[in-house]
């Protein structure tokens, strides 16, 4: 980061932390103070960035920068759990690690050996909305990751033995992070119950049951259809010359065969009409408790205000949840919000962590008098200042590295449907105002739009008494 952006981002975190009732300091002689310059504007001028596609619908996105000898390189599978269904939930989630295990001309477990050894670095994530890819490298070494990928989605090896091996790797991710894991299933429970017709409903990892029987016919399939050069965004990012690199996509990319689209994820999920709760019984110390209020989608402009509620609400030590449910009531050992912009409508999502010994009853309550001070009054200016500050800083310093240059375009391009979204951010979150703020929690925040999921927490059962 640039120094005068890290001098910023070090003065909107001090001054976010700043109470707003402190107290006056004794008057001083006056000083004067040298702010840093404001934040750089984010335009196709200051970050360039070129479109093409090739003759097999492959999308390519280049953004050249040479500050340093390297390069990150993103694929984008349009390819989630929302395009699953019913009996192979998972199986996008499933690929993600498939991808690493091996093609026509890379054996099993060598795709990040060969990428290592020339100094490189992969890592995945598969989401509701997406499957992505990306590859940090020296930018001599390009040659390497168009090959190893172009591989991979032109003849990922499906052998019997290693779709099984793998499929047990799954299972077991998901005992981890779901089935073991509270946070985990409350938010699995919070999907199942908020949704009944959408493809949000089932969890990203899948449910063990379609883990289990999966067959391999609905395996390459489904790499079929999703994994195709049309259904993918590639996006290349910092030391290369575009006209030689598009050659070299062209050449390694180029000759995979277009597929038939996959069909459009249908959701027809109907109006919630009044509140859905649902309990968790796990052994646990602590109660805890998700609330997820129905929000839309990325066609819905509201969702920069949503994002800057969530701010307000949850960011940082002097945001209103912490303040009221950690610090003044001391009822709380966390609490938070969670919003993220999709393709379809979704859900605005609380988390708390009650202290030993507090009920749910105590949290939501507290939750619910926050909500509805917000929804009634709005934020102050300092709280709406303070969120694009944050909201502002976070996203300028996500663009100032190969990589997250390349992920944000990967994002917008794929989710609002033209990078060019990106140029925009800014000035939406710059536009809203207290008013924005009350009418959209006076509409998303009601009781008939929530679903309630709670942890009842349990004993772990006795140890039988040796004989």
């Amino acid at each position: 980061m640039h120094a005068v952006a890290r001098a910023l981002a070090a003065l909107i975190l001090v001054l976010a932390a700043v109470p707003a009732a402190a107290a006056k300091p004794k008057p001083r002689a006056a000083t004067a103070v040298t702010l840093p310059a404001p934040l750089p504007a984010i335009s196709p001028a200051t970050l360039k960035v070129e479109r093409h596609t090739l003759a097999n619908g492959l999308v390519v996105l280049t953004h050249e920068d040479h500050s340093v000898p390297a390069c990150t390189f993103w694929q984008w599978f349009k390819v989630g759990s929302r395009d699953e269904r019913p009996g192979i939930t998972g199986i996008s989630h499933y690929f993600e690690h498939m991808m690493f295990n091996g093609s026509k001309n890379v054996l099993p477990k060598e795709y990040d050996k060969i990428l290592e050894s020339n100094g490189g670095y992969s890592n995945a994530f598969t989401d509701r909305d997406m499957t992505a890819y990306y590859e940090d490298i020296a930018s001599d070494r390009l040659e390497v990751v168009f090959r190893l990928d172009s591989d991979r989605m032109a003849s990922l090896s499906l052998l019997p033995e290693q779709l099984k091996s793998e499929i047990e790797v799954v299972k077991e991710e998901r005992r981890l992070r779901t089935d073991n894991d509270i946070a985990g299933m409350l938010d699995e429970q919070l999907y199942a119950e908020a949704f009944l017709a959408s493809p949000y409903r089932w969890p990203v990892v899948g449910w063990m049951g379609d883990l289990n029987r999966i067959t391999r016919d609905e395996m390459t399939e489904y790499f079929r259809i999703h994994y195709a050069p049309n259904n993918c965004i590639l996006v290349l990012t910092g030391d290369f010359d575009t006209k030689t690199a598009l050659a070299q996509i062209e050449q390694s990319f180029g000759s995979i065969p277009a597929q038939t689209p996959p069909a459009k994820p249908i959701d027809s999920e109907p109006e919630q009409k009044g509140e859905r709760r649902a309990e968790v019984h796990y052994p646990a110390e602590n109660v805890s408790f998700q609330v997820g209020y129905q929000a839309p989608s990325v066609a819905s402009d509201d969702l920069y205000v949503l994002d800057l509620l969530s701010s307000i609400l949850s960011d940082g030590e002097s945001s209103r949840l912490h303040q009221a449910l950690v610090y003044q009531k001391q009822i709380a050992l966390s609490a938070s919000s969670f919003f993220r912009t999709r393709l379809d409508p979704t859900l605005f999502e609380f988390y708390v962590e009650m202290k030993p010994g507090q009920t749910e009853a105590a949290g939501e309550a507290a939750l619910d008098a926050v909500i509805d001070t917000l929804a009634k009054n709005g934020p102050t200016e300092r709280e709406l200042q303070k969120a694009r500050n944050l909201l502002e800083a976070a996203f300028v310093k996500s663009l100032k590295t190969n990589n997250g240059v390349g992920e944000q375009l990967g994002f917008y391009e794929h989710v609002f449907g033209d990078y060019n979204a990106i140029f925009r951010t800014l000035d939406r979150y710059r536009s809203v105002t207290i008013e924005d703020c009350r009418r959209v929690a006076q509409k998303t925040f009601t009781p008939r739009q929530r679903t309630v999921v709670v942890l009842v927490p349990e004993r772990e059962p006795s140890a039988q008494a040796q004989p």
